[in-house]
């Protein structure tokens, strides 16, 4: 069942309409969110986020769009489902109005919204080889559109096509000041002794909803030193660990990068935390 605008209907009866904004210029964004029994993982995190998104893409936010209102029908969608009682990923994409090229005739929005059963009602970290190579074909550009979920991911796509066709895991995207910026699908952390970085906002890497909740965790960390900065590709070999993080797997550590292999350690006390944070959310 898909919700669409609030009317729930059978899968294999909805139809997209050939002038979507979305389908033809990618004028949309949307939200990957975590469910476990019907409650939103970090749901509030997830609608300022989207709310954000729509300002900055100019998009006619309607008053109707309160954080009830669409957490009743995320949720009425997992019912419809029969998802109400699982763990499941469920996504909502907004999209402008059709009408106009370019230039939209008309800014307000309309949305669609799916779900699907997935295992594991809480972060599990991944104790499987996960190995990844930098993505050089195309890059990141370091600006403010970089760090929103749109509905264009032409980057990602291609860079998922790179990975599986060359054998690997995923792939680590670079930006046009070649600084590494972000995993194919979520952000990425490095760990250098007792050291802990991940890019700034400013290098074009996705305002992530994990990512959000590490820069709340690792300043309590006294044992650990922690800073948003740059990091190069150079830095990738010397590093102790690798992880990225998304709000589907949580953390997933990486474990070799051409011929440096990595440790985890960091990685599992993070997800301990993050599990804490995730049943009170």
């Amino acid at each position: 069942m898909i919700n669409d605008n609030g009317t729930l209907v059978q899968s294999d009866k909805t139809t997209l309409s050939p002038m979507n904004r979305g389908l033809l210029y990618g004028d949309g964004v949307f939200e990957t969110i975590k469910a476990v029994n019907a409650k939103l993982l970090f749901w509030e995190d997830h609608y300022f986020r989207l709310m954000a998104s729509m300002r900055i893409l100019r998009m006619e936010i309607p008053m109707e769009f309160t954080p009830e209102l669409l957490e009743e029908q995320l949720i009425e969608t997992l019912k419809a489902n029969d998802l109400s009682n699982k763990t499941a990923r469920i996504r909502i994409t907004v999209y402008r109005n059709e009408g106009g090229a370019y230039l939209p005739e008309n800014r307000g929005v309309g949305y669609y919204i799916h779900a699907k059963e997935i295992s594991d009602p809480f972060y599990i970290l991944p104790e499987t080889p996960y190995e990844v190579e930098l993505y050089k074909d195309h890059y990141v550009n370091a600006d403010i559109l970089s760090t929103l979920k749109t509905t264009n991911k032409v980057l990602h796509v291609t860079g998922s096509i790179f990975a599986e066709d060359n054998g690997y895991d995923n792939c680590l995207l670079i930006n046009t000041k070649k600084n590494v910026v972000e995993a194919l699908q979520g952000n990425i952390f490095l760990v250098k002794g007792t050291h802990i970085k991940t890019p700034p906002l400013e290098d074009g890497c996705l305002r992530g909803i994990i990512r959000k909740q590490l820069l709340a965790i690792l300043p309590l960390m006294k044992e650990y030193t922690f800073e948003e900065a740059s990091i190069s590709p150079f830095e990738l070999q010397k590093a102790d660990e690798l992880f990225i993080t998304n709000v589907i797997k949580g953390i997933q550590p990486i474990t070799k990068y051409r011929k440096k292999v990595y440790t985890n350690e960091v990685a599992k006390t993070l997800l301990q935390k993050l599990n804490v944070k995730a049943r009170l959310s």
